[in-house]
């Protein structure tokens, strides 16, 4: 009769959850990307409004960039934490930066739509 193997299910959910947030942090970054380009190619930079909203998108920017960072974190068996609530921090950290930067990706959709 053969072994059955066993699965870790909290390092597969670990894994599942680190897979779904990267997904989801691509999708920010091209929605990002795309707004910045749109900002351009408009002139809105060339106003108030669009020179705040270049500044906020370069923020949004910023904060994807850490959480690619804290994905490498998560990702390296090495250097991931040990402990449950270590992962768990981090784990809320990404989310944090998503959520603002989602936040601010919702506000330069909304000027853009309104200059258009």
């Amino acid at each position: 009769m053969a072994a059955a193997a066993v699965v870790d299910l909290a390092a597969a959910r670990g894994d599942r959850r680190l897979r779904d947030a990267r997904a989801r942090l691509r999708g920010m970054a091209d929605g990002n990307r795309r707004a910045l380009t749109r900002l351009f190619h408009s002139g809105l930079i060339f106003t108030r409004q669009g020179a705040r909203l270049g500044r906020e998108l370069l923020l949004a920017h910023q904060h994807l960039v850490r959480v690619a960072d804290l994905f490498s974190r998560l990702a390296d068996p090495g250097a991931r934490p040990g402990r449950d609530a270590d992962a768990e921090a981090l784990h809320g950290q990404v989310q944090l930066l998503l959520a603002r930067t989602a936040e601010l990706s919702a506000r330069s959709e909304g000027l853009l739509a309104r200059e258009r």
